[in-house]
């Protein structure tokens, strides 16, 4: 990072971070959308317009407003509006439906909730009257506005509890995340840091802004002084045209969306299918190192993947000045601040990015342990480099015969199959071993029905032990996903072939 960088990364605050960058490139753009430009001067002098607008609306510091927001400019404004306040932010993925949404108004006693209306077909204005909602108001297109002189001094301190989010809910009830303006600082940091942008790059959202990616990615932005496309709706082809006429350098979201990009690149090879993209940058699901092959030699643009959490926007990223090997392989390495510890298997974090703990005392007491490390779930093991290798989920370990197997070293060999699109591998209940290992398979299009035969004649020969071989298979058109980074849920899959 730079100094000018390394000095914006030391603001207390959300809002401290938006008046130095405005302070110093007020006229660059910071957010792009259709033919809309944000600079970061409009991005203070706007957000304390609606900042005013919402305190005439009586939201005060530490007021809890929830918002349920498609990726939009509105959406920025009202949530640094709200930092500008010291407002508590609850936000909810767009996606979400009743009972998600219920479970987040209930568990942050929101006094506000801001929603789009009518919104992709659904009427989210009604649902949350239906859900009991207080303080509904729709912040599509129009939002709140006022005199900035009458509002009190901006927050003076980042540790506060400021912001709720929550947990994708794919295995149980999500859970109500606290983090502060400096754990988000922190985490972008962490993600600008590894990503060695510049004032010249252009970047993307593709993701929903309400996802902890969101401040994770616009820290970024106000730490380098540059912009991004924001995407209300991710869909290729369509959104092809979009990252063409911003000239986006650096793209991406998760694994998913590496393979959707691939996808199309594969449409018109010879001829790169968004001309400026140097760099496929995410995390939030495990990345095949066949994926990472396939992406910098067709699609001729570095690809780097990290790893982070609702809990952690940011753990560790990789860079795009690495060796393949790393690249492929691994999920990069800490930066400055965050502590990895690797305790019987399992990853355990400790730095200024890792959540307060959660809404509920109790979840927060089982999450941390006796150094106050937060206890991931997810397994792993430091290479002597200092690079993170995932292996797997402590509740993704499928146990056959008394031994482990992880699910994900079975899903990365699939994956190098040339007829499987993507593999989710579970374990399902079994009288004789416990668990049986079931590989569940996207088939590509235009290729010979997959046989499990065949795919442990594969995994075979590439070396898999033979107790980890699969001993069911089932083929299906799409697996199940969240709508967020597209994770696959595997809750459902074992739901239906349980």
């Amino acid at each position: 990072m730079n100094e000018t960088s390394q000095a914006l990364g030391s603001a207390r605050t959300l809002w401290e971070l938006v008046t130095r960058r405005a302070d110093l490139t007020p006229g660059r753009p910071v957010l792009l959308q259709e033919d809309r430009v944000l600079t970061f001067g409009d991005l203070r002098t706007r957000a304390e317009r609606v900042a005013a607008g919402l305190y005439g609306m009586g939201v005060r510091p530490g007021t809890v407003v929830a918002w349920q927001l498609p990726t939009r400019i509105e959406t920025a404004l009202l949530s640094f509006a709200l930092a500008r306040l010291g407002a508590v932010q609850s936000p909810v993925i767009p996606f979400y439906r009743d009972r998600e949404v219920g479970f987040a108004l209930r568990g942050s006693k929101a006094e506000f909730f801001a929603v789009p209306g009518v919104w992709r077909g659904h009427d989210h204005t009604e649902m949350a009257r239906r859900l009991g909602a207080r303080g509904i108001f729709e912040a599509y297109d129009d939002l709140p506005d006022g005199d900035p002189s009458v509002l009190p001094p901006p927050p003076a301190e980042g540790t506060s509890v400021r912001w709720i989010y929550w947990t994708s809910g794919t295995t149980s009830d999500p859970k109500g995340v606290l983090h502060t303006d400096r754990s988000l600082i922190a985490g972008g940091t962490c993600l600008a840091h590894a990503l060695r942008l510049s004032a010249d790059d252009v970047g993307s959202m593709a993701f929903p802004y309400a996802h902890i990616a969101g401040p994770d990615y616009t820290v970024m932005l106000l730490l380098y002084g540059f912009p991004a496309l924001m995407c209300e709706h991710f869909a290729l082809p369509r959104a092809l045209a979009e990252y063409r006429r911003h000239g986006v350098t650096v793209a991406g979201g998760s694994t998913a969306f590496y393979s959707l990009f691939l996808a199309e690149q594969r449409k018109r090879p010879g001829e790169k299918v968004i001309p400026t993209l140097r760099l496929l940058a995410g995390g939030g699901a495990p990345k095949p190192p066949g994926l990472y092959h396939a992406v910098v030699r067709e699609m001729g643009v570095q690809l780097t993947h990290g790893y982070g959490m609702t809990e952690v926007p940011m753990i560790t990223m990789g860079d795009p000045e690495d060796t393949p090997e790393n690249l492929a392989t691994t999920e990069g390495r800490p930066p400055r601040g965050m502590e990895v510890r690797i305790t019987d298997g399992e990853i355990r974090l400790r730095g200024e990015a890792v959540c307060q703990g959660y809404l509920d005392p109790a979840q927060t007491a089982a999450a941390f342990d006796a150094d106050g490390f937060l206890r991931t779930g997810d397994l792993g093991h430091l290479t002597p480099s200092g690079h993170l290798v995932l292996t797997g989920r402590l509740k993704d370990v499928i146990i056959r015969k008394g031994e482990n197997i992880s699910a994900k070293e079975v899903e990365d060999l699939l994956a190098a199959h040339p007829a499987v699109g993507d593999a989710a591998v579970i374990g399902l209940p079994d009288t004789e071993r416990g668990e049986l290992v079931c590989a569940v398979v996207e088939q590509q299009s235009d290729t010979p029905q997959l046989t499990l035969p065949e795919v442990v004649s594969f995994l075979r020969a590439e070396g898999l032990s033979v107790h980890k071989l699969p001993e069911r298979l089932e083929v299906v058109d799409a697996l199940p996903r969240n709508e967020t980074l597209r994770k696959v849920l595997k809750y459902k899959l074992r739901e239906r072939f349980g």
